[in-house]
């Protein structure tokens, strides 16, 4: 059997002396530490620090390091972007901040350090660390420009399917593949073993099959031919079969399943969630306590009625909970099962009431929902309940939005699908958007949407 091996004697590469996810742990260890000691410098005019500090900061290293461990920070970023290792670096931080917190707190020890020592620590050290990593990938996105540091792809293909991937590849040389072959599937077993010779001969690393899922004998034979050969083998499946398989696999029972339909935000990803919408949700809250203020006075003496207006939403699993708004109607009867959306000149808006809709202000007291755990700062939009009656029957996984909570901003909004949904297309887009965030989520994601609805909702507004 031919062997990619091009000498019999073997000297280990350093990632392979030392694995780079170890190496890149150590330098996480180091700068945290390292910013430790800085915001020591800045907080106390002095490096030495006391034992009881250098306990502390070894302690936050190590959570931080260990829960960067779990969200797989430490593995190979070859075929990720950027925004989501730094996401996933982030939500690390978050969780170990958290634990540190809660022990600080059950120890009682809280008061025993400097707040303002432990803040420039945080800030210090996370802007070391995302620094680096900037660093690190802005490198190995110009050596693989140049045609370094490159994994060599052998694809095997049906008709042609393999091309939106070549051109992909093509437009991402960052991503740090590149195709030396492409092979039209063949089931001959000389077609076979020319396989396995140029393997051999072209030192690639990886082979990808972009077949479709009928050809499931073909994908077996060929994982067959190539099962003494270390090259890693990658499924990419035809873009018609991409509806089924963009979905989480679990283990039950020693079996695999495919999850079509399941709450996406558990375990890790839950507690991330969770605190973001603490940590953000309670500084938003104490900035725009005067605004709010402001605008509840403005509200009382601008028209009769209440300040804030509440209606029931359909929330997380279906349930029912009570959404705050601001008032910008005027007071009016409706019927419990008609909910008639506010259109551009609607009689019923009030003066003030269509400047808090152009710039989102009228949303405001949501965030107050969300310190309750009934919403996340971002997520679907919540409809009301008459509108889901009428919707869910007309668009597709209509109801698969309440499989997370609802949030004051999401991706559909930032992206133009806000406001009235006076056509069903609309309402399809908007869900198509919502679906889409529930299944990408990623801490990064929600940052960017937060900071994309600062300047378009805000910002840059529309009626």
């Amino acid at each position: 059997m031919p062997n990619r091996s091009r000498s019999s004697h073997y000297n280990p590469t350093f990632a392979e002396r030392y694995p780079l996810g170890f190496v890149a742990a150590l330098i996480d260890l180091c700068l945290i530490v390292g910013g430790s000691y800085i915001a020591h410098f800045l907080r106390f005019n002095d490096w030495y620090m006391l034992p009881y500090y250098l306990t502390a900061t070894t302690v936050i290293a190590l959570l931080v390091v260990l829960c960067q461990l779990m969200l797989g920070s430490y593995q190979s970023w070859r075929g990720r972007n950027l925004l989501g290792q730094l996401g996933r670096m982030v939500s690390g931080w978050l969780i170990a901040l958290s634990i540190v917190s809660g022990l600080a707190v059950l120890l009682q020890v809280a008061e025993d350090y400097s707040r303002i020592w432990m803040v420039t620590t945080v800030a210090v050290a996370l802007t070391l660390v995302t620094v680096f990593r900037i660093a690190v990938y802005l490198l190995l996105k110009s050596l693989r420009a140049r045609g370094r540091n490159l994994k060599h792809v052998i694809v095997i293909e049906s008709g042609r399917a393999g091309a939106p991937l070549q051109a992909r590849l093509a437009a991402l040389p960052e991503q740090g593949f590149h195709i030396i072959h492409t092979l039209g599937l063949d089931t001959t077993a000389q077609w076979h073993d020319d396989l396995v010779a140029l393997i051999a001969e072209s030192g690639a690393h990886e082979v990808w099959l972009c077949l479709p899922l009928h050809q499931g004998e073909a994908i077996k034979t060929i994982l067959h031919t190539l099962r003494h050969q270390t090259v890693d083998i990658r499924y990419l499946p035809d873009l018609g079969d991409l509806p089924l398989l963009n979905h989480r696999v679990s283990n039950i029972a020693g079996l695999y399943a495919l999850d079509l339909s399941r709450t996406p935000m558990e375990g890790p990803a839950r507690i991330v969630k969770r605190a973001e919408d603490l940590i953000l949700g309670s500084l938003i809250a104490l900035i725009i306590l005067p605004v709010c203020l402001v605008i509840a006075v403005a509200i009382k003496f601008s028209s009769p009625g209440p300040v804030i207006f509440k209606q029931y939403r359909m929330g997380i699993n279906g349930r029912r909970f009570k959404v705050y708004k601001f008032r910008s109607m005027e007071v009016h009867d409706e019927g419990s099962s008609q909910v008639t959306q506010a259109r551009p000149g609607d009689p019923r808006v009030t003066r003030l009431g269509a400047f808090l809709r152009r710039t989102s202000l009228d949303e405001l007291p949501q965030f107050f929902n969300v310190l309750q755990g009934r919403m996340s700062i971002v997520g679907p939009r919540p409809h009301a309940l008459a509108h889901n009656d009428y919707y869910k029957d007309l668009v597709e996984s209509y109801m698969q939005r309440h499989k997370v909570k609802p949030g004051i901003t999401g991706w559909a909004q930032v992206n133009g699908y806000r406001g009235e949904t006076d056509t069903l297309e609309k309402m399809e887009k908007r869900v198509e958007y919502d679906l889409w965030y529930i299944n990408n989520w990623s801490l990064g994601l929600d940052l960017k949407i937060i900071a994309m609805t600062l300047y378009k909702g805000f910002l840059n507004a529309q009626p």
